[in-house]
């Protein structure tokens, strides 16, 4: 598949499954097997592990938004450069919700074959974000691996 068709596959599944919760695009884009890691920090197997996870992050973020900022491909890979956006109106790592806005940068790799994304490894600031939701402070025990209620 050709780098182009890469990229259009990922700013399609920010496009149209995050920013648009359009959970329909699940079984064309991505593989039934995919193993991913989240932005925060969660990982999942399998689309309904994947379903599980945009569930998670709709119930802390109804407004939540990924902007990409940058998309470099080689091969099968695609990594995205991403800001996320989003008003906290639901529970998350524990917080509950505070109603502020955050931003919180990221980035993404993918791994597509056969057109559809079967391995996804997503980092976020995470200690950023609980900063903002008036959380733990990074270094005071923050971490990237906590799951969300």
């Amino acid at each position: 598949m050709a780098l182009a068709e890469n990229k259009a596959i990922i700013q399609r599944y920010y496009d149209e499954l995050w920013n648009k919760w359009d959970l329909s695009l699940v079984d064309d884009i991505i593989g039934p097997e995919i193993c991913f890691r989240g932005s925060l920090g969660v990982a999942v197997q399998g689309r309904d592990g994947f379903k599980n996870y945009v569930a998670t992050v709709r119930r802390a973020f109804p407004d939540f938004h990924n902007t990409i900022e940058e998309l470099v491909a080689e091969d099968e890979k695609v990594v995205a450069r991403l800001t996320y956006r989003g008003t906290h109106q639901g529970e998350l790592f524990g917080i509950p919700p505070t109603d502020k806005q955050v931003s919180y940068a990221g980035i993404a790799m993918f791994r597509i074959l056969n057109e559809r994304i079967v391995d996804g490894w997503v980092i976020g600031d995470v200690p950023g974000l609980l900063r903002q939701l008036g959380g733990v402070a990074a270094g005071k025990g923050a971490s990237t691996e906590t799951t969300p209620s």
